[in-house]
């Protein structure tokens, strides 16, 4: 397998790979859906935080910690000072502790300082992305861990929120986990749905010489959720084999079958008490979209300095 295969399948994506002005977008679409009703046919007429404009106070500075309730993996910190910027000028973000640190409840993720006005309006906004992506890479460090240090390597999928898969990959990453392909766009895989197109086992060969053909500098994925499909499958020339919803037993049979001439993934049914038995069986990958679609919220708070 080429290395740049190699490095395809093996990817975590990092902060400084996602696009700030796709995030800022994301941002300003979450700040005028709070303050002016974006979604609606019919906007306020009067948009705005009225809840703070109608509290009359002199104009001061504020300062507000951002405090760990649960013990939780963090993601999203550098998310703050861009949603701040975006609602004002002169706030400020001092952080205590970095991405895929694991936090115990008490712990102090950051301090805000800033205009309160702007810091209040903004509150809501900082929490939801916080606690929605730190539950990623919460539940994603508990499967991680369940499955252990071995060679098998924890996958993410594209089951992921409309417009919001970089992000939570980015979750995935900064919890132990791995990302399978980020898109259509970086691997061929050709699932149970292609396969029917092809009619037989018999068409594999030419349907992975295609897909070479089509995209020469991608890794090729082929699924197969029965023992006898391995072979033609190998045959192909596939580089990764996906064994879905096979159980543990034949799962056992296709990695001997296989005998590394292609990298193996598990997926389906993958739960979190699964995972040490898989780990023993020498598999080099198991997918699972829980680590998203099944992840719940944190609880992060913002507590006001005196």
């Amino acid at each position: 397998m080429p290395p740049s295969f190699s490095e395809a399948l093996l990817h975590r994506l990092t902060w400084d790979e996602l696009d700030r002005t796709h995030l800022r977008r994301l941002v300003e679409m979450a700040k005028d859906e709070d303050l002016g009703g974006l979604g609606l046919v019919n906007r306020p007429t009067h948009p705005g935080d009225h809840s703070t404009g109608s509290v009359q106070a002199a104009p001061r500075m504020a300062e507000a910690h951002l405090v760990v309730r649960q013990s939780l993996t963090l993601c999203g910190l550098p998310l703050v000072s861009l949603i701040l910027s975006v609602y004002g000028e002169n706030c400020q973000v001092q952080a205590q502790a970095r991405d895929g640190a694991t936090l115990s409840r008490g712990d102090v993720i950051a301090t805000l300082s800033g205009d309160p006005r702007t810091l209040l309006a903004a509150e809501r906004v900082v929490l939801n992305f916080l606690q929605r992506l730190s539950g990623i890479a919460t539940i994603t460090r508990l499967y991680a861990d369940a499955l252990g240090e071995g060679r098998t390597r924890l996958l993410d999928t594209r089951k992921t929120t409309p417009g919001y898969r970089m992000l939570e990959k980015y979750a995935v990453a900064c919890g132990g986990g791995w990302n399978h392909r980020l898109g259509l766009f970086d691997r061929v895989m050709l699932k149970d749905n292609h396969l029917a197109l092809l009619g037989s086992d018999a068409d594999l060969a030419g349907a992975i010489k295609q897909a070479r053909n089509h995209a020469p500098n991608l890794p090729v994925e082929v699924e197969v959720d029965r023992l006898d499909q391995i072979h033609p499958v190998l045959k192909a020339g596939a580089d990764v084999i996906l064994l879905d919803n096979f159980s543990t037993t034949d799962l056992t049979r296709a990695i001997d079958l296989i005998q590394g001439r292609a990298l193996t993934e598990a997926s389906g049914g993958i739960t979190i008490e699964s995972l040490p038995a898989l780990a023993t069986l020498g598999l080099d990958f198991v997918s699972t979209g829980a680590l998203v679609h099944q992840s719940t919220w944190v609880d992060i708070a913002l507590d006001w300095g005196v």
